[in-house]
């Protein structure tokens, strides 16, 4: 009975590396593309292709569901801190490597804590405020104070870091019923709407190339979210939790061979202090209702709508997953779509 058990863990272990590596490709497109092109553009079509997966997974019966959703509204605001925090850190990406992107990311959930004991008032433990101070200085070294000449950037990645810890805040208020396809919908369907509004303002003439490269930022990191929420479907947060930080070797690699960037010591170090104070602050204060990922969507919700009825949701022609009439649940603490 026990081999099973071993063996979807190792599955959701592999999933979880192979998801964070497409959020890394995702990232690497888009700071490939920010150089040229607009922050709206990309994020337009970035955002475009995942509700049309979500669409093509959930198909009408999604819709129907998002409609009546009692957390719609309070997803849609949520959407709007999601689309601020993303222009906020791909502008950042125009000045920052991938790799002190990605590390100054990963201080979302540490932000999370100090905001759970200001808004919510909860009570931290000795163990969550020692984490939190690992954190914290694994950020400092990150950031190199001593060497920073152009402070924006890493101001602006930051703030984006604190907007995403808002959301994950708000995440406590979503009703449980609203499954991770829903959720998709709602924040990237705020992201479609508000970008187009702006195109006209901000759209610069793109060739094919770079056009094909931003609907490929968003196929990869639709792909990266899909194997995320997989994993977390064979295996526990706990058992996870340092896997996400597999993030940050994949964001180091990239940053190497497509910019030949060479790491420097302090970014080394605070990174790994970051996934210290992360890894040891899930394990020693998890709390079931803060699991999230990334910085779009919940997973403590099942992964697709509950159905009347056992069916393939997407068919043949969708990802064929099976829905059943109680769709497990999955729990993780996470990042980035």
């Amino acid at each position: 009975m026990s081999a099973p058990r071993v063996d979807r863990s190792l599955q959701g272990i592999g999933l979880c590396t192979l998801g964070y590596a497409f959020l890394a490709l995702q990232d690497a497109s888009i700071k490939w593309l920010v150089a040229d092109y607009s922050v709206v553009s990309i994020l337009f079509w970035r955002s475009l292709v995942v509700v049309l997966a979500c669409l093509l997974a959930g198909r009408l019966r999604l819709v129907q569901r998002v409609w009546r959703s009692p957390s719609r509204r309070l997803l849609v605001v949520r959407g709007l801190l999601s689309l601020v925090a993303w222009l906020l850190y791909y502008t950042a990406a125009r000045d920052l490597t991938l790799a002190e992107m990605t590390t100054l990311y990963f201080s979302a959930p540490i932000m999370v804590t100090v905001l759970a004991v200001v808004i919510l008032k909860e009570r931290a433990s000795g163990w969550q405020w020692f984490t939190l101070v690992i954190g914290f200085v694994g950020v400092m070294i990150a950031c190199r104070p001593s060497n920073m000449t152009e402070p924006l950037p890493i101001v602006l990645t930051l703030l984006a870091a604190m907007c995403w810890a808002f959301t994950y805040i708000q995440l406590r208020q979503v009703d449980d019923q609203t499954s991770v396809l829903e959720q998709m919908l709602i924040t990237n369907g705020v992201f479609v709407i508000c970008m187009m509004l702006a195109l006209p303002w901000t759209h610069t003439p793109s060739p094919t190339s770079a056009w094909l490269g931003m609907l490929g930022a968003g196929l990869v990191g639709g792909i990266g979210q899909f194997l995320l929420f997989a994993s977390f479907q064979r295996a526990t947060a706990i058992l996870l939790a340092p896997f996400e930080y597999t993030g940050l070797v994949w964001a180091f690699l990239l940053s190497n061979l497509v910019w030949g960037t060479l790491m420097d010591e302090s970014l080394m170090i605070g990174a790994g202090l970051i996934a210290v104070s992360g890894t040891l602050a899930m394990i020693v204060g998890r709390h079931p209702a803060q699991d999230v990922v990334g910085a779009e969507c919940s997973v403590t919700q099942p992964l697709y709508p509950a159905t009347t009825d056992s069916e393939l949701v997407g068919g043949a022609e969708g990802f064929g997953a099976q829905a059943s009439l109680d769709p497990e649940s999955v729990e993780h603490r996470g990042q980035q779509s």
